[in-house]
């Protein structure tokens, strides 16, 4: 498939379509302020972005709580506080011509004491000390990534993406490794998914008809089990109850290494799926035009840009101009990050990943 494949637009079951097939990953860069307020750093960083011709542009993960804190100097969405620089961020991707989406976040068992957190863990014995949350606590949590999709909307954005990935609390639920609860969320697969269908249905319900919801989906570690995920996405697909699925995957071209899809690619497990009008992508060292062409042809709707849209804001704009475009090697300098437009912040964040800056 040719790369000019990457530049047709593309329709959601909700709101205004995507001009072209490239989607910004949520990209944790710890540069807000200490409130979770939006800072001159976020607004520089999206701002950047909103000019490399991204079809849709997500925030970092943004808490639907205070208690939920991952991340140091983490956005915030779960305050009304937050929603004067969180309109700001959607009036700048607007005006960049692309569609924006914040990413609603909690760490569950994750959360940063040392940062204000309260562990929120599944099962009372994920973290020593701590209680499992109670049914009603679990419902609580819930609550918050409606309000928090409520305020996205409020402050401008065309949807919000659910982190349902990497552990943190949707994930942490989904596991039957960190949840070993016998009320009603927890047990059976269905169970175990409910925390996410109940956030996906009442964030459909509380937001207006055009707005957007996508849902971050990753299928390796934390005990995740790999025929489960693809049963509960199965139904999520098959109901349409998102717009867009967004696959984290490490490395878009792996394969399975056991089980029922052992030697598949682990891209294809979910592709394969009947997706009515749902939009798959992926992520997941997508680096150049061809490796983004690529992704089209083996059953994606759109691609998910990570580390190349940090190492060349507007990737998109590269691609176009040039199909055999390349992004630079990894590790690179700070410098080079500094000389792209980088805040010391987010270089500072990115030096703890020794496979990026040296």
């Amino acid at each position: 498939m040719a790369v000019t494949e990457l530049f047709k637009p593309l329709t959601l079951s909700h709101g205004p379509e995507m001009r072209n097939r490239f989607v910004l990953a949520p990209l944790t860069n710890q540069q807000s302020a200490r409130d979770g307020s939006a800072s001159t750093f976020d607004l520089d960083w999206i701002g950047q972005l909103a000019q490399g011709d991204y079809a849709l542009i997500q925030t970092c993960a943004a808490t639907v709580e205070a208690g939920g804190i991952a991340f140091d100097r983490q956005l915030g969405i779960h305050s009304d506080s937050h929603l004067a620089g969180l309109t700001k961020m959607a009036d700048v991707i607007r005006e960049g011509g692309g569609l924006s989406t914040v990413q609603l976040h909690h760490a569950g068992h994750r959360a940063r004491r040392e940062l204000g957190g309260i562990p929120a863990p599944a099962s009372g014995s994920t973290v020593p000390g701590v209680k499992a949350l109670t049914t009603e606590e679990v419902e609580l949590v819930r609550d918050s990534f409606i309000e928090a999709a409520q305020r996205a909307e409020r402050a401008g954005f065309d949807g919000v993406s659910v982190h349902g990935a990497f552990g943190w609390i949707l994930s942490e639920f989904m596991s039957p490794l960190l949840n070993d609860r016998t009320d009603k969320y927890g047990g059976s697969t269905e169970n175990r998914a409910r925390l996410t269908l109940e956030v996906i249905e009442g964030i459909r319900r509380a937001c207006g008809p055009d707005f957007q919801i996508g849902w971050r989906l990753s299928v390796e570690r934390y005990g995740l089990l790999l025929e489960e995920l693809r049963d509960i996405t199965a139904e999520i697909l098959d109901r349409e109850l998102i717009d867009y699925l967004d696959l984290a995957l490490w490395d878009s071209a792996q394969t399975v290494q056991e089980g029922t899809f052992a030697g598949q690619t682990l891209l294809s497990v979910f592709t394969d799926l009947p997706r009515k009008g749902v939009r798959v992508g992926a992520a997941g060292k997508i680096m150049s035009a061809q490796r983004a062409g690529q992704l089209l042809e083996e059953g994606c709707d759109f691609v998910v840009i990570g580390r190349a849209g940090i190492l060349q804001r507007d990737f998109p704009r590269q691609v176009q101009k040039n199909p055999q475009y390349e992004s630079p090697k990894l590790p690179v300098t700070a410098q080079y990050l500094r000389a792209g437009g980088l805040s010391e912040r987010f270089i500072n964040y990115l030096q703890g990943w020794q496979t990026f800056v040296y």
